[in-house]
């Protein structure tokens, strides 16, 4: 599958890595990660700092996967709102949910800390907007229920909303916890880290036909007839694990977006909150570090990639619409426009752990919008795991939830 089209923003702000390691044939590793994006950059980083020995095959360059598209908006809402996940599921492990994704944020910026990567991580506001009356009845219950369980939530009403960020919306929620990143550059960057410091090792343009389950782990065969034999597989591929995956999970969309040419910081709106919306699907957009303005949204269904790429220049169209409905005010003209194919769950919650029956098959499947706080928490789970360590969020992202 071409996971997305177009010019997506990062692939031509940042260098390739081009970086090329040839398998070779009957090799061993203990723990064998399939992808390199973000989500396999930090499985690979938390394993290698606890001595685990493993190494990374993606089909593609490294890293060119889904993280290349991705906008990287960092924050501790899931897709469906506390108030909601509270109606699909039980009370502990909703709220387990939402608290490990708070602290997912501060964990991945101590990551990044750590190991003095310059990852445009950049601490931000959040503002959730109601769309409209049954979005600002919508916004009162989880404001609420937030407010309840301890979780960080202001309400602004319609007036302060106006007041402080020249938007005529009924009311939102807002947060300071929040942050912002640049995933592909990111994902580079702790890859290397670990190249260095750890001897991670790195195969991209590597592709892994199918898997056999041994005695003692797993048989990798490349499309060019190698074998790979490991003691544990984690699969890392987002919304291409389909082939390891015995079931459906996931159903995957279309998704849009865009970047703005530069404009002055003057001209921006409050905070660079990164900004959303009660509406399904819902618009968001933040600002990058050059002061460009992403938004995206207008999420269909996925059907085909030709499909998806006929509907960009209109997608782009209404994108734009709606932000001029936001912000009147401030001029934008389109510079790089992208499509893609993303992933969700009927409850918005990721899958990660083993699957049933298969202690030594892991999957790190971040689905939805908040895919790279779930990307720390798997690297985080699966670690934990291999150590011997109890982790209670097993229960509540793995999948043989209820």
């Amino acid at each position: 599958m071409d996971l997305y089209a177009g010019f997506p923003f990062w692939l031509i702000k940042n260098p390739l890595y081009n970086y090329v390691n040839e398998v070779k044939d009957r090799m061993h590793t203990d723990v064998a990660i399939i992808g390199s994006g973000i989500t396999g950059a930090l499985v690979a980083h938390e394993l290698c700092a606890s001595g685990i020995s493993c190494a990374i095959f993606d089909k593609r360059a490294v890293s060119t996967g889904s993280s290349a598209a991705s906008t990287a908006q960092l924050q501790y809402e899931i897709d469906v709102p506390l108030f909601k996940l509270l109606e699909k599921i039980p009370e502990k492990p909703a709220v387990i949910a939402y608290r490990a994704s708070l602290q997912s944020i501060s964990d991945i910026e101590q990551v990044f800390r750590k190991a003095k990567i310059d990852a445009e991580f950049q601490r931000r506001s959040s503002l959730f907007l109601a769309s409209d009356k049954k979005g600002c009845k919508e916004i009162k219950k989880e404001f609420l229920t937030r407010k309840k369980y301890g979780l960080p939530v202001n309400l602004l009403e319609h007036e302060e909303l106006q007041q402080t960020y020249g938007i005529n919306r009924l009311g939102a929620l807002w947060n300071e916890e929040a942050a912002q990143m640049d995933a592909y550059r990111s994902a580079i960057l702790l890859l290397q880290y670990n190249q260095r410091r750890h001897d991670l090792r790195l195969y991209p343009y590597t592709r892994i036909a199918k898997h056999e389950a041994v005695r003692n782990g797993y048989v990798l065969h490349t499309d060019d007839g190698k074998q790979i034999s490991c003691h544990y597989l984690i699969v890392a591929a987002g919304y291409e694990a389909g082939q390891f995956l015995p079931r459906k999970v996931m159903d995957l969309s279309s998704t849009y977006a865009l970047v703005t040419e530069p404009l002055r910081p003057d001209q921006l709106w409050h905070d660079e909150s990164l900004i959303w919306e009660t509406a399904l699907p819902y618009f968001y957009l933040r600002v990058t570090a050059d002061h460009r303005i992403m938004m995206g949204g207008e999420d269909v269904p996925f059907r085909n990639e030709r499909l998806r790429d006929a509907l960009l220049s209109r997608k782009t169209k209404r994108l734009l619409e709606k932000f001029a409905g936001l912000f009147p005010h401030i001029p934008v003209h389109c510079d790089m426009t992208w499509c893609g194919t993303f992933s969700s769950t009927k409850d918005g919650l990721p899958y990660i752990g083993a699957y049933p029956g298969s202690p030594n098959l892991f999957f790190a499947l971040g689905y939805g919008g908040n895919g790279i706080t779930f990307s720390m928490i798997a690297a985080q789970m699966i670690r934990n795991k291999l150590k011997g360590v109890k982790d209670e969020r097993e229960s509540v992202f793995g999948f043989d939830r209820k």
